[in-house]
């Protein structure tokens, strides 16, 4: 009987030792994977970031502290992920580049409003904004540019491309209301682009203090401090979807899109519809991560294996 009691509890250990072997070997494969998605996205949002700012930035590096930059033609390093905990609030006052783009930004379009804290555009990396655009408001105004929108001049920063851009959307635009005369109401006359000031609430700039945010025509239900979400809703429901997709081909994120939504609210970033449009699908680990666009394209190919000789 000893001999049976025994032999049952060896079986038992080497049956527990043999699950707690396996269970170790599948946590150590899952942080694996893990680990290798974040490489994975890693490296994909600074292809898109290359390929949103092609004028300012040169490079990526490895800092000394072991941290990834991406590196600006001024010479100023911005740290894509500073390994910070934060909190969602925390993430939109002090956001590292991974922070702005980790949410996805839908270029399909929505029937209801974003789910709560989903406000992919919300992020803004400051350092950026400022290498890019300007890092004072004189710098800021000396880079403005006049662009036609609907029978009256706004201006709108000609850094990066952005002023073209807003150009060859209210161009688009405005064939689209000649031929459909209903979106007018939701339109013109065009609220404002560049106002040097904070966002209300905080002591951040609005992207409007770097002129690469237009607000069309105000409703007192486009904005989420203003009305209720049920209120918020009604106005999504009825808002023309041709003139969402005409600003995001041009490179613009749509206020509409986000939790706390800001309906007449566009702002110029391409590095968002980049990722939209290329990286949309979470890694196939059995492709190349750059698998979606492009890679005979010599500029894109030259950012790829820049990324790739720094970021083995």
């Amino acid at each position: 009987m000893k001999k049976l009691i025994v032999g049952i509890i060896l079986l038992s250990l080497l049956f527990t030792g043999g699950c707690i072997e396996r269970q170790a070997l599948e946590n150590r494969a899952g942080e694996e994977l893990k680990t290798k998605d974040y490489e994975v996205t890693m490296k994909r949002d600074l292809l898109c970031l290359m390929m949103a700012y092609p004028q300012d930035m040169t490079g990526v590096e490895v800092g000394k502290d072991s941290l990834v930059y991406v590196v600006m033609k001024s010479g100023k390093r911005i740290v894509y992920d500073d390994k910070k905990t934060k909190s969602f609030d925390g993430k939109l006052n002090n956001a590292d580049l991974q922070d702005m783009l980790e949410q996805q930004y839908p270029l399909t379009d929505i029937q209801k409003l974003m789910d709560e804290n989903t406000d992919p555009g919300r992020a803004r990396v400051y350092g950026l904004l400022k290498e890019v655009y300007g890092g004072t408001k004189e710098q800021i105004e000396e880079n403005l540019k006049s662009v036609s929108a609907g029978g009256k001049n706004v201006v709108f920063n000609k850094n990066n491309g952005a002023s073209t851009a807003l150009a060859g959307a209210m161009k688009e635009i405005a064939a689209l209301a000649q031929r459909k005369p209903s979106i007018y109401p939701f339109v013109y006359p065009v609220n404002g682009t560049y106002n040097y000031r904070v966002i209300a609430g905080t002591n951040q700039l609005s992207p409007h203090a770097f002129g690469t945010a237009v607000d069309l025509k105000r409703d007192d239900r486009d904005y989420w401090k203003w009305v209720s979400r049920e209120e918020g809703q009604k106005r999504l429901d009825m808002y023309p979807r041709e003139v969402v997709q005409i600003f995001e081909n041009h490179g613009f994120v749509w206020g509409g899109k986000w939790s706390h939504f800001d309906i007449l609210h566009y702002e110029y970033r391409p590095e968002l519809i980049l990722k939209a449009k290329y990286f949309s699908e979470s890694p196939n680990l059995q492709k190349p991560w750059y698998d979606g666009v492009d890679y005979t394209d010599d500029r894109i190919k030259a950012y790829i294996e820049a990324i790739e000789r720094v970021l083995q």
